[in-house]
Order: structure tokens, then sequence, then C-alpha cells
């Protein structure tokens, strides 16, 4: 499964960062860049369950390809889930169910720093996509 172009870009800066500190800071960025969603679309059926911080998720099938939007309330979350955006905004349903999500985060040097909370909340918002995208 080909990256899309921005997701090749994102790999592209996290592989070359120097150690764990310049990739949280990266990882801050990317979560800053995050478009807000509206107050209107951080409700509870827009809630991704599983996650100890507050997650929104809302999706849109477009020509047959998902685009997403979320935020979060914590920081942290908010920049790994624009890494998961970047990743999974553009695929088909099909392509979505066979993303590798450690393996995308592995790639990007931080499944190390993925702790098995943090883990699972992504897990659950990959999971939330894939409910969308049936």
């Amino acid at each position: 499964m080909s990256l899309p172009v921005e997701a090749a870009e994102a790999l592209q800066t996290f592989q070359t960062a120097a150690g764990w500190e310049q990739r949280a800071r990266l990882l801050m960025q990317f979560g800053d860049r995050l478009p807000a969603l509206d107050d209107a679309q951080k409700c509870e059926a827009n809630r991704v369950h599983g996650c100890e911080s507050q997650v929104w998720l809302v999706g849109d099938l477009r020509d047959g390809h998902w685009q997403f939007k979320a935020s979060s309330d914590a920081r942290m979350i908010r920049g790994l889930v624009a890494l998961l955006l970047l990743r999974v905004n553009g695929l088909s349903a099909a392509e979505l169910q066979q993303l590798d999500l450690p393996e995308w985060f592995n790639q990007l040097g931080l499944s190390r720093q993925l702790s098995p909370s943090r883990s699972n909340g992504l897990n659950a918002v990959l999971q939330r996509m894939n409910e969308l995208a049936r």
C-alpha cells in the first residue's frame, strides 16, 4: 500500500529527527496543525471510546475514499492522531482495514514511546474509523 504524499513527507521528517526530544517536538507541532473540530462535532456520538483522553472523530466518504477529522484534549494524543490521519486520509475502506498501525508508528520512530494506554487509544481510533467505513 503506497503512502499518501503528506504521510511520506511526515515519515521523512521523523526519520531524520535526532532522537526522541526532537520527535516529541515534531509530534506537538503536527498536533498543533490539526484543523479544529467545531463544538457541534465534539459531541458524544463522535467521541472515541477506549481512549483515556477525550478524542473525537468524524469521517466523510468522498468518491470511495475516506477523509477523517479528529481532535483531542491531550496535546500528545493530538499529535499522534494527526500522524494517523496523514496515513489514513484518502484510503478506501478496504485499504483502511489493511493498515498496520504499529508498523506505521514504528517507521516514524515513535513505537517505543507509545505506552500501552496510548497504543490502545490509537487502536480504538482506527477501530472507530473502520466502523465508520463499514
